[in-house]
């Protein structure tokens, strides 16, 4: 694996306020996996901290688009701006958030450069786009930034720097959806791969993301970037996430999915999302979510 640089993009934009006047917690993602050593115990390179803009919702209603837009589209090009040289020097970026709308600075960032995929480990596909949600439902990127990636949704975050779309739906892969997520259908449709948990299950995780870690390293694309929600986990190991969605992935089944995905000559990049150690007193989902990924590095290192 080549040299890891670990960057920090506590952004919490893209998600909505957990109570009135309070703003989400997971902007504290990466100075939590920081506090836990996450650099040294990797060996990494410090990339520094992109700071997002202001938190602040405005006089924004449901049925106004996205919220938060202006600074999620002007936080997007900064923070591509910092991966993207790594990523022509042929380091390995590792983003900690965050919300999920810091992967379209990763998107924004390989788009500049070619052709890349995106492997997302997730819970959900967060692709919601006004062509399968009513639009008062449109609102928080952070559960729309694949729809945005893949050129759905407003141009003003969908068709920065005129590069619409970042990701092609066929370069994208989905690990860890809930069996029955409604957007299975949708993606069965745009022949959209996605995994859900009882067929990792079937499959063996580790096989399966070896084999879907092949898929968008053809030779149409330069290789994938690895987005990591929490909440892929089942909340029993993972409450401390903005929406817990029961009958996820076990730490034992997401250790051999991220040890295959990182393991892959094609996986070039990651980030980490959602975590939110303000939902953590005990600190104990933060020291499974800090120890699995070192330790799915330290696998994928072993088989390089």
């Amino acid at each position: 694996m080549h040299e890891i640089v670990i960057i920090d993009a506590p952004s919490n934009l893209g998600l909505r306020p957990p109570a009135p006047g309070t703003v989400p917690g997971c902007y504290k993602l990466a100075g939590a996996l920081r506090d836990r050593g996450i650099l040294d115990r990797l060996g990494a390179r410090e990339g520094g901290v992109v700071v997002p803009p202001r938190y602040d919702l405005g006089d924004w209603r449901p049925g106004d688009g996205v919220f938060n837009a202006a600074a999620v589209a002007a936080y997007t090009p900064r923070l591509a701006d910092r991966i993207e040289p790594h990523l022509r020097a042929g380091r390995f970026p590792l983003v900690l958030g965050g919300d999920c709308s810091i992967q379209l600075g990763a998107s924004l960032a390989m788009r500049r450069i070619g052709r890349y995929g995106l492997v997302a480990v997730d819970a959900s596909a967060d692709f919601r786009h006004t062509g399968n949600t009513p639009a008062t439902g449109i609102g928080a990127s952070g559960g729309e930034e694949v729809a945005i990636a893949t050129g759905r949704g407003q141009d003003a975050l969908s068709d920065l720097e005129g590069l619409k779309p970042y990701l092609r739906d066929e370069d994208v892969r989905f690990i860890g959806i809930r069996d029955g997520d409604e957007d299975l259908v949708e993606f069965a449709a745009l022949r959209i791969p996605a995994l859900t948990v009882g067929e990792l299950r079937r499959l063996g995780p580790a096989d399966a993301a070896a084999a879907v870690a092949l898929s968008p390293g053809t030779e149409a694309t330069r290789g994938f970037w690895l987005h990591l929600d929490a909440d892929v986990l089942d909340p029993a190991v993972m409450p401390a996430v903005d929406s817990p969605d029961p009958d996820g992935l076990l730490p034992g089944e997401l250790a051999g999915v991220l040890g295959a995905l990182l393991s892959s000559p094609h996986c070039v990049g990651m980030n980490v999302t959602i975590y939110d150690p303000d939902r953590d007193p005990g600190g104990s989902a933060g020291d499974l979510l800090t120890d699995l990924v070192v330790d799915a590095f330290g696998a994928a290192r072993g088989q390089g």
